[in-house]
């Protein structure tokens, strides 16, 4: 009897092979396409030099990056991928985002092409763009690795940011975090630890932020004082309330406004003037800024009984 002997580790080699140029070829892609709209920053405050990345998103000059790199300063240094150092003025900052935006004193710029963060799925392939210790255009890849945690910044909360493994440094932040198709789904804020980088996420509320900047130079925010996440309801609550989920408050704020309300750390948010609160984004959704200074009626879970808690927000500084 003939037969023919087939080597499986060198069908399973070959198969390794065929997905990590795969892989690298995705990488390569998105790496070419992006590197051209990320800028080295160069600030001076508080008698201090300072350094990040921004991502182009208009051709006229317009720069997203992280508020934190560009704190206490209202002007710094663009070096962009061909070479141009031009000077850049912040034009508006969110610390409670961790965003800011800038414009560049030069036009004819590679516009980054956006994508949307609410679509990101865990395991889902992300390559960050950035300038780590001073290393331009520098990329590293990985997957998003959590979605929906918060990042303490400033003494506040930066809420559902994106976890990565892609490799951060300093510098990384202001950065650029995109998908596979070169869509910038992020701006890269932070390292966490070894193989944990988080990342603003870019969609349609942050997009909603970023014209405010340019538009009015600062975003005008209620302040409640509360930190918190998603909380699940039992099943006889949701069929009660018709909701799966409120904001689980874990913490609050000496002198808030949430603290001389009277919520507690146990309580659940489950709306805000009767708009259903799940998670923690419908929250900061809710708290406009006309209801600064004003009696605003938050309906509460606390123990087994549904509460209304009467709040005066005041504007987050």
């Amino acid at each position: 009897m003939t037969g023919v002997l087939v080597d499986t580790n060198q069908q399973g080699s070959a198969d390794d092979t065929a997905a990590l140029d795969a892989y690298s070829t995705t990488v390569v892609t998105v790496a070419e396409r992006v590197v051209p709209s990320v800028a080295a920053l160069s600030v001076a405050a508080r008698g201090r030099q300072g350094a990040g990345s921004g991502v182009v998103l208009t051709a006229d000059g317009y720069v997203l990056t992280s508020a934190h790199v560009v704190a206490g300063a209202q002007r710094g240094r663009a070096t962009f991928p061909d070479g141009r150092v031009v000077e850049f003025e912040v034009v508006g900052r969110d610390p409670l985002s961790d965003l800011a935006v800038l414009r560049a004193g030069a036009t004819d710029l590679v516009q980054v092409d956006l994508g949307d963060a609410d679509l990101l799925r865990v395991g889902q392939l992300v390559v960050a763009v950035g300038n780590p210790h001073g290393f331009a255009g520098s990329v590293t890849a990985g997957v998003v690795s959590a979605l929906g945690r918060s990042l303490p910044s400033g003494g506040r909360l930066v809420e559902n940011v994106i976890q990565t493994d892609a490799a951060l440094n300093p510098g990384n932040s202001g950065g650029a975090l995109v998908d596979s198709r070169a869509r910038l789904v992020g701006v890269n804020t932070a390292l966490a630890g070894v193989g944990l980088g988080l990342a603003v996420p870019v969609n349609g509320t942050t997009l909603e932020l970023v014209a405010t900047l340019i538009r009015d130079g600062r975003v005008r925010r209620a302040y409640l004082g509360v930190v918190g996440g998603g909380r699940p309801l039992a099943p006889r609550r949701t069929e009660e309330l018709g909701q799966r989920r409120g904001v689980g408050v874990v913490e609050i704020a000496p002198g808030s406004p949430a603290e001389r309300a009277g919520l507690r750390p146990t309580d659940t948010i489950l709306a805000v003037d009767d708009a259903a609160t799940e998670d923690a984004g419908d929250l900061q959704r809710a708290l406009v800024s006309d209801m600064i200074g004003r009696t605003v009626r938050l309906r509460v879970l606390r123990g087994g009984a549904v509460l209304d808690v009467d709040v005066v927000p005041a504007e987050l500084g």
